[in-house]
């Protein structure tokens, strides 16, 4: 026996994003950062998420623009990657996670860091990048030493990760001081890589002049 539900694709995106539309209240955010928000709320089905949502002034046009230029996309583990449709980017556009990059896990362990850490140390040029961080509090952090010691600045810091040990601490880090960065994060321990890759399929679909 068949059940009764909505087959159609296009028909449950369609009122998906009306749901969160009728459900959030949008109108503080500019209009980029209100379909940030919208595809962020969307990812995780919690319309209270936006209690949370910290960012930076020119945060959603820093992005857009990074990506029209071809900025590379760093990403702390390979399910960020995975969820970034890679087809909406332009095509200049990178996509890089070096979590498995065999030179990282030797160098956690000789840095007395985690692997996510210390793939961080293999982004080999972070100048006007886009750094998305949906897994690892410890790779946010390792970011953030970064820069302290004089790394090039990225054009955008997705900063989301999830957990109990370090999350709140390290989102904290980035809102206080982003080190000349803009920024978009998720205060508290909710995050992840669902919700730090849905931030750059909205920035691509904006870029792309889509809605």
């Amino acid at each position: 026996m068949a059940l009764d539900y909505i087959r159609d694709p296009a028909e449950i995106y369609r009122q998906s994003f009306a749901t969160v539309e009728r459900e959030a209240d949008l109108s503080k955010l500019s209009a980029e950062m209100g379909k940030v928000a919208t595809r962020l709320i969307h990812s995780c089905g919690m319309v209270d998420i936006l209690n949370d949502l910290a960012f930076s002034e020119n945060a959603a046009l820093a992005g857009i623009e990074a990506l029209k230029s071809g900025a590379a996309v760093y990403c702390d583990v390979e399910m960020v990657k995975a969820g970034v449709i890679e087809r909406n980017l332009p095509s200049p556009s990178r996509l890089v996670c070096t979590l498995n990059d065999r030179r990282a896990g030797h160098h956690g362990k000789e840095s007395n860091n985690t692997r996510s850490a210390a793939g961080v140390d293999y982004w080999d040029d972070l100048a006007g990048s886009i750094c998305v961080i949906g897994n690892a509090p410890t790779a946010l952090f390792r970011l953030l030493e970064r820069l302290d010691d004089g790394a090039s600045k990225p054009a955008l810091i997705i900063g989301i990760p999830v957990g109990f040990i370090g999350a709140v601490e390290s989102k904290v880090e980035l809102a206080k001081d982003p080190r000349g960065c803009d920024f978009i994060t998720v205060h508290g321990r909710r995050g992840g890589s669902a919700m730090a890759s849905s931030v750059v399929n909205a920035l691509a679909f904006l870029a792309a002049g889509k809605s």
